[in-house]
């Protein structure tokens, strides 16, 4: 008789309890063999994440909360460019200097907002050119003001205009036509003064060759210079809506390292970390990122090895990283471990050291101070431990719209610190094929004359590989 149980005799008695299905389930050897290796696993996967989160699951991590770090933080203002401007043009007045010229890039940007990701460079040449205007005055002395222009390729004046110029006048815009020369017009146009006259033009240091020599065919009577120490430093010491962008992109690149740190396992590929940091530093608004990611004995290597090594128990990390806020760069280097790593006596060691040399260098700064003298502060501290050899680069370069900018901390060195100032602090020691340990945060030169990093509004230097 059925009885509408599977697997019943039709004549076995019955208790009026049904047997849960998974105690019915009869397996063949093979299925048996299938649901212990499936069990094997679920175990060792688990067991595995208890100690290393994420090795198994692709990761998928959120680090969108940094972007409220810096959303507060204003670009600089149109009248602070302006103001630039007419220090420039005070400046070239007072260096008796008929123009200044650069190409998109930091200095450009300083003064007019023109930077190379609104334009890059080609081989047609766009140009900010800015002068000074001088009449006298009732007091026997100049009232000067900035004259403003800009080459474009006429093809181009259209985007040219569109960009965001802060002055306080008109623009002047000169279109060259492809058929003419743009240095020409270039003279004719912006400088008709030296088309037949005596002056000087100075261009910024990175102006390429072939816009130099074009302008000094263009105005042959006319000295062409790059700028002198008088104009660079100009853009050397910083505002304090300058410090402002500076700190809080250098706080939020110590808080995405520790973002980071924090979803770093054992067995992580270099590659993988340089991924989560960038999306970190992505994620907390900056742009124009940079990163390198080094385990282990690469890095000794200060900036790279070319492998994707994996992370081991007994190794240290090393993430140099930084990007841009409103166009000024943050460079930030954190050497740590991981809370279940394996470090020994003398890495930890060596960390300490690092971590004193930075110390004694920030100590070292004043308001005019020699810079070769930080420098040797730090270097000192290495070399009376035995690891004077293994510091092999300088300390430091300054920090702004580019990441690495005069002035430098290095030997040899006799530029004077001033208020204002920024620089990294960043010493390291290198033992190839064992071990490469750095620490760098910047600095800014108060009106005091002391120093203070700009990271001290997230705890400033690493405490310790586990506390940065």
């Amino acid at each position: 008789m059925d009885t509408g149980r599977k697997g019943v005799a039709a004549d076995a008695p019955t208790t009026g309890l049904t047997r849960p299905p998974f105690l019915t389930l009869r397996l063949s050897l093979p299925g048996a063999i299938a649901l212990a290796v499936l069990l094997w696993i679920i175990h060792v996967t688990w067991s595995f994440r208890a100690e290393n989160p994420h090795p198994i699951i692709p990761d998928a991590h959120d680090f969108s909360y940094l972007a409220s770090h810096c959303a507060d933080i204003p670009p600089i203002s149109s009248a602070e460019f302006t103001g630039r401007q007419l220090s420039l043009a005070r400046m070239l007045h007072s260096l008796n200097a008929s123009a200044y010229v650069a190409e998109p890039g930091a200095n450009a940007e300083f003064y007019a907002n023109i930077s190379n990701a609104q334009w890059y460079l080609s081989e047609r040449p766009l140009l900010l050119i800015i002068s000074p205007q001088a009449q006298s005055n009732a007091n026997g002395g100049f009232d000067v003001q900035a004259k403003v222009s800009i080459l474009t390729p006429k093809f181009e004046a259209t985007r040219a205009k569109l960009m965001h110029v802060p002055t306080a006048g008109d623009i002047e815009y000169a279109e060259w036509p492809e058929d003419e020369d743009p240095y020409e017009v270039a003279i004719s146009d912006i400088l008709p003064a030296l088309k037949n006259g005596n002056g000087t033009i100075y261009v910024d240091g990175n102006t390429r060759n072939f816009v130099v020599d074009g302008l000094k065919a263009a105005a042959p009577q006319s000295a062409v210079l790059s700028a002198p120490e008088e104009v660079r430093q100009l853009r050397e010491r910083k505002s304090k809506a300058e410090l402002d962008i500076l700190k809080c992109a250098n706080e939020v690149t110590v808080l995405a390292i520790r973002a980071v740190r924090e979803k770093m396992y054992i067995g992580m590929h270099e590659s993988k970390a340089r991924s989560l940091i960038r999306t970190a530093l992505s994620s907390a608004g900056l742009t124009s990122l940079d990163s390198i990611v080094l385990f282990g004995e690469n890095a000794a290597l200060p900036h790279g090895s070319g492998t994707d090594r994996v992370l081991n128990k007994s190794d240290f990390v090393l993430i140099d990283c930084g990007g841009a806020l409103h166009g000024y760069s943050s460079d930030v280097t954190r050497t740590f471990a991981l809370n279940n790593s394996e470090i020994t006596h003398d890495q930890l060691s060596l960390w300490t050291l690092v971590q004193s040399a930075q110390s004694a260098a920030l100590s070292a700064v004043h308001d005019g101070a020699i810079t070769k003298t930080i420098d040797s502060a730090a270097r000192t501290v290495i070399s009376n431990a035995g690891y004077g050899k293994y510091f092999t680069h300088r300390l430091g370069h300054g920090i702004g719209l580019e990441v690495h900018e005069s002035p430098y901390l290095r030997g040899g060195s006799d530029d004077v610190i001033r208020s204002g100032h920024t620089f990294s602090d960043e010493p390291g020691i290198y033992i190839e094929g064992k071990v490469g340990v750095r620490l760098e945060d910047c600095f800014y030169v108060r009106e005091t004359g002391d120093a203070e990093f700009l990271t001290a509004g997230v705890g400033g230097q690493a405490r310790s590989p586990w506390d940065l």
